[in-house]
């Protein structure tokens, strides 16, 4: 390939949300995004972010558009530097993204985002870059996306600047996890401000910190084992911990609607049936159910009788980033 050939490369490729089953919720200080908790989580199958990568000339400047609206620059500006510092690369894109699933409402958008713009511009300047390097690079644009660029079960250390693949997405294939989109506008405060709001301001949040770690412990044992209910118990735990930091934190942070709470209701009838579904949720207003793939359609129908106009999508364990084609600009 030419010097012009090689300097308009486009590569387009998707990559899936990471669902933090023990969530990463505050940084601590010192680095970019490095986790105050430890997160466990599973890649998501069939939502998607889609990625189309261009490489441009410098003084074009970066220039991101997501489902054709233009981004802030400088929330990815970090993200670029620490790229071309890391690939030791004078390179800049432009790039054009789109999600199959709502965007910025608690759907952990941004951890496929980044992690397919790593995966994209990696791709696009001719990189196959080892999968604890992306991560570590896929880190600085979002915590989450250090976790998205594995398939199947992840763990991101408190502290640490990379993920590691706990169990393959085939490990656990029965598993799914029912999504309840209760709304899906976009959320009233990001994820990164109210977890900086919970972090300053909740005296529960140091409470928060010291017992996150033996939940991620259990959450990881019960996926190796294929344990829903330990798993769901402790991921329970964690979401509900969560947002307590945020709840009373000053002003409070209240993502929850009536419907949201009539989801978690539904949740408690079914497991008092014999029915596996245990809920989980991030910031932002929708609930994410885990439960089995014999039980999937019976879930579903009950949540879907408690979100009014809602959405409700079924899905597993997901796959890596993955390339859908890549070649020269003409």
């Amino acid at each position: 390939m030419d010097q012009e050939q090689k300097q308009h490369q486009t590569t387009r490729c998707a990559a899936s949300p990471s669902l933090a089953l023990v969530k990463y919720w505050g940084k601590q200080a010192g680095g970019v995004n490095l986790p105050a908790t430890t997160s466990i989580a599973v890649t998501l199958s069939h939502l998607e972010t889609i990625t189309e990568v261009r490489l441009v000339d410098s003084y074009e400047k970066h220039c991101v558009r997501v489902a054709g609206c233009l981004q802030d620059s400088e929330r990815y500006s970090p993200f670029f530097d620490n790229l071309r510092a890391t690939l030791d690369h004078d390179a800049w894109f432009e790039v054009d993204s789109i999600n199959s699933f709502p965007t910025g409402a608690g759907l952990a958008s941004s951890s496929s985002a980044f992690a397919a713009l790593a995966f994209g511009c990696t791709r696009a300047l001719g990189r196959s870059v080892p999968s604890a390097q992306l991560s570590r690079i896929a880190r600085v644009g979002s915590g989450s996306a250090a976790r998205a660029v594995y398939g199947g079960f992840t763990r991101l250390s408190a502290g640490a600047q990379q993920a590691e693949q706990i169990a393959p997405q085939q490990h656990w294939s029965d598993l799914r996890v029912v999504i309840a989109v209760v709304d899906s506008g976009p959320k009233s405060i990001s994820s990164r401000s109210a977890m900086s709001r919970s972090a300053e301001t909740s005296i529960y949040y140091r409470n928060w910190i010291d017992s996150s770690e033996d939940l991620a412990q259990r959450a990881e044992r019960a996926i190796l084992h294929r344990d829903i209910e330990a798993l769901g118990s402790a991921m329970r735990q964690s979401y509900l911990r969560m947002f307590c930091t945020m709840f009373t934190a000053e002003p409070p942070i209240v993502y929850w609607l009536p419907e949201t709470v009539a989801v978690i209701r539904a949740c408690e009838r079914l497991r008092h049936n014999g029915i596996p579904a245990w809920e989980t949720m991030d910031a932002g207003p929708q609930v994410k159910v885990i439960t089995t793939a014999r039980w999937s359609g019976r879930v579903a129908e009950a949540l879907s009788r408690e979100t009014g106009n809602g959405e409700i999508l079924v899905v597993g364990a997901g796959a890596g980033p993955r390339l859908i084609e890549t070649g020269a600009v003409t």
